[in-house]
């Protein structure tokens, strides 16, 4: 049993999506509010949390290695809190794999208890057994935030998913969607404004289906539209985005936007029909080609980027050729690539034609080979030209160099001898990477 007031060093390691990284902060948030501070040193803490991430298997059993690491920690410091929450925890089969080879671990809870942390917390204080609480129902409202970041911040929209994907574990560790009652976005953002916020990224698990479950009638593109409104903010921008859900009402809304960024990521995942059907999707390859031609058309300065998986079951030659078409169509600004991870629980486990290691790994790296060709080629259009960039941080190491963003969220490093954090200003670019650019200011 441990003893000892509630009080010391906390320890948070996030792992997965941004909905992940606000978690921490409010689990954070909840800590601080308790008098514990917060530590880069995880020796030092006196409560240590991992936020996991279940989409992937390998992200899942990086979590298991990290446990493993710690039971020497916990030996060493027998009142050491250590806490598995997230995603992987909300799995069934974790909770009893934890008991039976981690039962130093002493609590262990999925995203739903976020409300319910601080009585968790004091269960698993006094306990001498691993608490669990993976019920799958619990308030998220009017919950403490502590922002990891100054100058921008994220805001939930919407919790969960309806889409039911067959490779993707989230619908059934998140729940269903539930979108948050306008007002209560609205005034999140109002006060991050007032407190010199300057850029927020609206958060979902498909931001593109917000208030289909609410009793007023409101869309994505309205709740866009309002934000984009309210003075003092900057950059508007939000993640992610279902291409089944995308439509021009929300172009028109980011083209007629002052604040809205440019910046369109939109998940094809495979660019053929027949396992677009078996990943259960819900659109066809022509429906994707046609939205990114009318994104183009409506918004010619824009970025698109994508979510691509490959080696999905089923997916022969010609699939992965059809996917590597739409990639040479479209031209993605960037593109975030994986190999397909079976997840127990979801449909596509149980699919014939399972794609081999051996095929997939040449498969994505051809795919790599081709879109890290393209994110060059389109950076470096770029060379030459002004961009207009919000300075978002330093440098760890030099605080003379920078780190900013266009509103097509192109990462710019720069030097400056001036204080510009949080600032507009305008860079020159002069050299072009794949991933990020060089840029001047004068």
């Amino acid at each position: 049993m441990k003893t000892g007031k509630p009080s010391g060093f906390y320890f948070i390691e996030t792992f997965g999506c941004q909905m992940n990284v606000y978690d921490s902060e409010v689990l954070a948030g909840y800590l601080e509010n308790m008098g514990y501070l917060p530590t880069t040193k995880e020796e030092k803490s006196d409560i240590l949390l991992l936020n996991t991430c279940a989409v992937r298997q390998k992200a899942e059993d990086k979590i298991f290695s990290r446990l493993g690491r710690l039971r020497s920690l916990k030996n060493t410091k027998p009142d050491l809190i250590i806490i598995l929450w997230g995603c992987v925890a909300q799995q069934k089969h974790v909770a009893p794999k934890i008991r039976e080879r981690f039962g130093f671990v002493d609590l262990v809870a999925g995203p739903h208890a976020l409300k319910r942390f601080p009585k968790l917390l004091e269960k698993a204080r006094l306990a001498s057994h691993t608490i669990v609480d993976t019920e799958e129902k619990g308030s998220r409202e009017d919950t403490p935030v502590k922002r990891m970041h100054g100058i921008k911040a994220w805001v939930p929209i919407s919790h969960g998913c309806n889409n039911y994907c067959t490779y993707c574990i989230v619908p059934f560790v998140r729940g269903p969607e539930k979108s948050r009652h306008p007002q209560n976005i609205i005034r999140e953002v109002e006060e991050l404004i007032k407190t010199g916020y300057r850029e927020i990224t609206l958060l979902g698990q498909n931001v593109n289906s917000y208030g289909k479950d609410l009793e007023r009638k409101i869309d994505f593109a309205d709740l866009l539209q309002t934000l984009d409104r309210l003075a003092g903010l900057v950059h508007l921008r939000y993640m992610t985005s279902h291409p089944r859900d995308f439509n021009e009402k929300i172009i028109r809304v980011i083209r007629e936007g002052e604040k809205i960024c440019e910046h369109f990521h939109l998940p094809f995942q495979s660019g053929s029909n027949k396992i677009l059907k078996l990943m259960n999707r819900g659109y066809t390859r022509e429906y994707y080609l046609e939205l990114m031609t009318k994104i183009k058309k409506l918004i010619p300065v824009n970025a698109l980027t994508t979510d691509i998986i490959v080696g999905f079951p089923g997916e022969e030659k010609k699939d992965f050729e059809e996917t590597l078409d739409i990639v040479e169509k479209v031209r993605f600004d960037a593109a975030f690539t994986f190999v397909y991870s079976p997840r127990q629980g979801t449909r596509a486990v149980n699919m014939k034609n399972h794609v081999t290691p051996a095929i997939k790994k040449k498969r994505i790296m051809l795919l790599n080979e081709i879109q890290n060709k393209i994110s060059l080629e389109k950076n470096q259009e770029l060379l030459g030209t002004k961009q207009i960039v919000l300075v978002e941080g330093r440098s760890k190491t030099d605080t003379n160099t920078y780190t900013a963003r266009t509103r097509t969220n192109k990462i710019v490093h720069f030097s400056s001898a001036k204080d510009l954090l949080g600032k507009l200003i305008t860079v020159e670019i002069i050299e072009a990477k794949p991933w990020t650019l060089l840029g001047r200011y004068t």
